[in-house]
């Protein structure tokens, strides 16, 4: 990664299911445990989405396990968690959001000079033949790219 950043969790089913139309960096309010979690490379983001509530942003469904070491001051692995964003920012993405089609989900989870981060994204769910065509472009690209290396293709 760039800038000292030691990356945590990836969300790669998010590029697959959504459109994504911008992202934005935010802190993350987490307790002990859950750091120390974190930073023995432990989280996922699978299920993971954000919420605008108020004048706050809320993250949902982010697993962090329980800390090995943690004994009764262990955390709840699926608790909300708060998302430390400016105002104006929080305004803006709940105009966006409130848009028909449009989500806040998370894309990756990093420690940047030793403080929590998360990477939100501004999104739009595929359909199915959205998906499907992306598919075939990728299949497309695979067999040019094939040709022009002079390469059999496997599909003979």
């Amino acid at each position: 990664m760039n800038d000292g950043q030691e990356l945590v969790a990836t969300n790669r089913r998010a590029r697959h299911d959504f459109h994504i139309e911008e992202s934005i960096e935010a802190g993350l309010v987490l307790t002990g445990t859950e750091v120390k979690s974190l930073r023995s490379g432990r989280a996922s983001l699978m299920d993971a989405f954000a919420r605008v509530e108020g004048d706050e942003v809320w993250l949902y469904h982010m697993h962090i396990p329980p800390y090995d070491s943690g004994g009764y001051a262990n955390h709840n692995p699926l608790r909300r968690r708060k998302v430390l964003l400016h105002r104006t920012q929080i305004r803006r993405l709940y105009g966006k959001a409130q848009q028909k089609g449009y989500t806040l989900v998370p894309l990756r989870l990093y420690f940047k000079r030793g403080v929590a981060k998360i990477e939100l994204a501004l999104a739009r769910g595929k359909r199915e033949y959205d998906r499907r065509e992306e598919i075939a472009r990728r299949e497309a690209d695979r067999q040019i790219q094939r040709a022009i290396r002079g390469r059999p293709s496997r599909n003979r």
